[in-house]
């Protein structure tokens, strides 16, 4: 299988200057090296903030809780460590010129205390969120894979097949689909999927187990150099814990006969060594879902995870990842149902028009990170990763409009491979008293894919529209710089390169099958201001894009194969009171003219251009030692480009949405919260003449944690409110219906849902 590099030439030629660059400091400056844990258990603590008190910039420790600052004049320094949740330490040591020092950290757990709170990231300033995301990591209530995603702020999701298939997402004016617009990684492995059987970008986040996620950073807008395909509207960066803090056993039970366990543990005792004589890590686990919802025909759906990762230092300049996991998930569905069908009394509320919907899915995982320590203050990051993915989906969006004697089902189908590889060459430079830190990166990602689309009654198979093999590579590199410009203000700025190799052959038609190949450049201009400590603003403009699918591309390559965004911004992260944490952004993305290919009927449609601008804030606010309120509000507007007034809503893009809520976390160990969602209702057709209705939820969680055992509730829609999800304006005709009818079509929302789960901690 050929691979194709030279789209990437000139960030290779970028990477191979900075290999060879010379750093005329390197023998008049010193190191500092370290590790930060928990005082008590000894975990590594990853994320936490490392600085040398008096001296701008920064960095953060690692997942293996080690950290790294070069540069430094020989001399005497104080370095302190500190995270939320922990209380800051300090140690003081001299350094030599040329030399090495090491020092060791152990933070004591502590009341959370938002003053300590900082708004600057000195190691990643795109990362403007990390605040906010840091805050939310020890508020916010995770009870499944479908709470991991809304906790990126502005994040609104909705399910419409039963629990199965990826959710649709909303965010920053944008209905992204199943992720067309929004990049989702989990431990450096890409979860959308290119040239998807159901949709361009599927994003599946299912196969995480929440009680092992331990970071999550966000990326508003196309700004930040290391995501290329999708990362339009923005990015999650997702990571896995490395260490438990316990081992656990849960069991959760609630309506609907819904059940779940969960089971972690860790597999080496604290200091123990697999590998290496340095710091090892090791622990799986399992997730076990069963549930029959709330819809009148049970779904009967079931999931199982696993999940076992290894993370150690091999030695004094090398670390290892190792990581393998597995998911499957099989469910029935109701599908959308019309609301003339409620109001005829065809169907309940909770019914379903076909009731044979529903499908099955698999995703089998492997990754592994090598990461060195090279000379002259580079890091060396080397990631290789492989996945097995398997979904089949029945789904009826039409009912009997095209079949009136067996109705429409089809059944969409995708196997596929990925193999992936991502480097990143990291290094350090001294320009006189000003740092620059850079970073290039090349990868690839080969998909080679099954498809097929074919008509089905009842889940039987009567004939086949679209069935063919997709193989799919991107080659992508780019390089990324951060200067200092003065203590105050940071520069960055990078170009990322990315070429794409498309082939179709279909099986039995050759005019559907076809090659095509397709490069895009996408520069990154970020400029960030410290006015003090406590308020930083930014200015940010970038270039991105999302990939169409293969098929379309080989039938019509001279179409916009790679639309381009345009994005810009201006904002602050800032704290007007030590408790006070606020984030606000106002922004703008243009996307150019683009061809969709809707999966669901085998065709080829032009979305035409769009713009959107907005606003979005987000607070943190700690009331009390132990009450904190959060609120996230997002203002949209969304139009298409070159449309009359009349005709140029963009459907289902939000226009207002926002979430929050208030949080108890008291030193003996209880702890509650009662949060809201809200997205207002909003076109869902060109000409506004369908709405999709907004709504307002609140939801509940409660939990009592001692040494040994956790026991818990949460209550999904409180107040138990009538609610749509997925909504659509769609043309359909039901069984012996004269003629079709174009109206709103929903997947109800989850009425009021108890669930109550016990935990042993060992």
């Amino acid at each position: 299988m050929r691979l194709y590099f030279y789209g990437i030439l000139p960030v290779g030629l970028g990477l191979a200057a900075s290999l060879c660059a010379a750093d005329a400091q390197a023998q008049t400056t010193a190191t500092l090296r370290g590790t930060v844990a928990d005082s008590a258990s000894g975990r590594p603590l990853n994320g936490v903030s490392v600085q040398v008190l008096g001296r701008p910039g920064g960095t953060a420790a690692d997942a293996l809780g080690t950290f790294r600052l070069g540069g430094l004049p020989a001399g005497t320094y104080t370095v302190q460590a500190s995270g939320l949740g922990f209380a800051p330490r300090t140690q003081t040591l001299t350094l030599a010129a040329g030399a090495t020092g090491t020092v060791t950290l152990r933070l004591p757990a502590t009341s959370l205390t938002l003053a300590e709170v900082t708004v600057a990231q000195p190691r990643d300033p795109n990362q403007s969120l990390a605040a906010i995301s840091n805050i939310d990591k020890l508020l916010r209530p995770v009870n499944s894979a479908q709470d991991l995603l809304p906790l990126v702020p502005g994040l609104v999701i909705a399910q419409h097949a039963g629990g199965g298939k990826a959710e649709q997402i909303f965010i920053r004016g944008f209905d992204v689909d199943h992720g067309t617009d929004f990049n989702v990684s989990i431990d450096g492995l890409p979860v959308n999927m290119v040239s998807h059987a159901h949709g361009q970008g599927y994003a599946d986040f299912h196969f995480v187990i929440p009680e092992t996620v331990d970071q999550l950073r966000v990326y508003k807008g196309p700004y930040t150099a290391r995501f290329g395909d999708f990362a339009t509207a923005g990015a999650g960066e997702f990571t896995t814990k490395t260490r438990l803090d316990q081992s656990q056993v849960k069991v959760e039970l609630g309506q609907f006969d819904t059940r779940r366990a969960v089971a972690l543990v860790n597999l080496l005792p604290l200091n123990g060594h697999l590998l290496g004589k340095g710091p090892e890590n090791a622990y799986v686990a399992a997730e076990y879902n069963f549930t029959n919802s709330y819809f009148d025909a049970k779904q009967h759906f079931n999931r199982f995870n696993g999940l076992a990762k290894y993370t150690g230092q091999l030695s004094d300049r090398t670390s290892l990842m190792l990581l393998a996991s597995r998911f499957s998930s099989r469910w029935d569905a109701s599908g959308q149902i019309p609301e003339r069908g409620i109001r005829e009394g065809v169907i309940s509320r909770f019914g379903s028009i076909d009731p044979t919907e529903g499908g099955s899915t698999s995703r089998t995982n492997a990754s592994a990170v090598l990461t060195t320590e090279l000379p002259h203050e580079a890091v060396l990051r080397q990631q290789v990763y492989y996945s097995r993915y398997d979904f089949n989906l029945y789904s009826n969006f039409t009912f009997f409009l095209n079949n009136p004697v067996d109705g429409d089902q089809i059944r969409q189908t995708d196997g596929r491979n990925i193999w992936g590889y991502t480097g990143t060459y990291e290094r350090n430079f001294q320009l006189g008293s000003r740092s620059l830190r850079t970073t290039a990166g090349l990868g690839t990602r080969l998909d080679d894919i099954d498809l097929a689309l074919r008509n089905s009654v009842r889940r039987t198979v009567t004939d086949t529209i679209v069935t063919g093999r997709v193989y799919e590579q991107n080659l992508n590199g780019y390089l990324d710089a951060t200067l200092n410009l003065t203590d105050r203000l940071t520069l960055n700025a990078a170009l990322r390169a990315d070429y794409f190799r498309f082939r179709f052959r279909e099986d039995r038609a050759d005019s559907l099958s076809g090659r095509a190949g397709k490069a895009r450049v996408s520069p990154k201009l970020n400029l960030y201001y410290d006015v003090t400590p406590a308020v930083q603003l930014f200015v940010r403009s970038g270039f991105g894009f999302h990939s169409n699918d293969a098929r379309a591309v080989v039938t019509n390559p001279a179409g916009n194969v790679l639309p381009r965004a345009i994005g810009y911004e201006a904002g602050s992260t800032f704290k007007p009171v030590p408790t006070l944490v606020v984030n606000t952004a106002l922004w703008a993305l243009h996307l150019q003219d683009e061809l969709v290919y809707v999966g669901d009927e085998g065709v080829v449609e032009s979305a035409g251009r769009t713009r959107r601008y907005g606003v979005d804030v987000a607070a943190r606010y700690q009331l009390t030692r132990s009450l904190f309120a959060d609120v996230d509000l997002n203002f949209n507007q969304g139009r298409l480009v070159g449309e009359p007034s009349s005709a140029n809503r963009i459907p289902l893009a939000p226009t207002f949405t926002s979430v929050g809520g208030l949080t108890l976390r008291r030193p003996g160990g209880f702890s509650a919260s009662l949060r809201y969602r809200h997205i207002d209702s909003r076109p869902a057709n060109e000409d506004n003449s369908v709405r999709a209705k907004g709504y307002f939820l609140f939801d509940a969680v409660a939990t009592y944690t001692k040494r040994r055992f956790q026991v818990g509730a949460t209550v999904e829609n409180l107040l138990n409110v009538e609610w749509n999800q997925a909504q659509f304006d769609t043309t359909t005709r039901l069984r012996n219906e004269a003629a079709p009818v174009s109206e709103l079509h929903f997947t109800p929302g989850t009425p009021f849902f108890a669930k109550l789960n016990a935990s042993v901690l060992f």
